[in-house]
């Protein structure tokens, strides 16, 4: 049995459906990346304070024993995430995967930088 056409654009409940589980597990990458992004300057500035590890992101080198370091953090996170949200609505798919690529990415500086200790 064929679902009804039940929005003003045409898209049967199935397919409307659909898109908003993918646009809502996009969303929940999204957070899980700020989370993750946080965390990476927060074992930094651990690792900072005890003088465990060193910054090796140039751009971030002169700010290591800062606290401007999760501002600039906070910052370029939210930056990011903005950029993310708004190409997925014109490239879904690409955008996905270049944000599974960043969690992956974050993840193994985390765990790196975690083995340390």
């Amino acid at each position: 049995m064929e679902p009804k056409i039940d929005d003003a654009n045409g898209l049967k409940g199935e397919m409307r459906l659909s898109k908003s589980n993918n646009r809502r597990f996009f969303s929940l990458m999204l957070i899980f990346l700020a989370a993750l992004i946080l965390a990476d300057g927060v074992v930094t500035r651990v690792l900072a304070t005890h003088k465990l590890g060193v910054e090796v992101n140039p751009f971030l080198k002169a700010w290591f024993n800062s606290n401007l370091l999760l501002v600039i953090k906070l910052v370029v996170a939210t930056i990011t995430l903005f950029i993310l949200w708004f190409l997925y609505k014109t490239r879904p798919i690409i955008t996905t995967i270049m944000t599974f690529i960043l969690i992956g990415l974050y993840l193994l500086v985390i765990v790196w930088n975690l083995m340390i200790f």
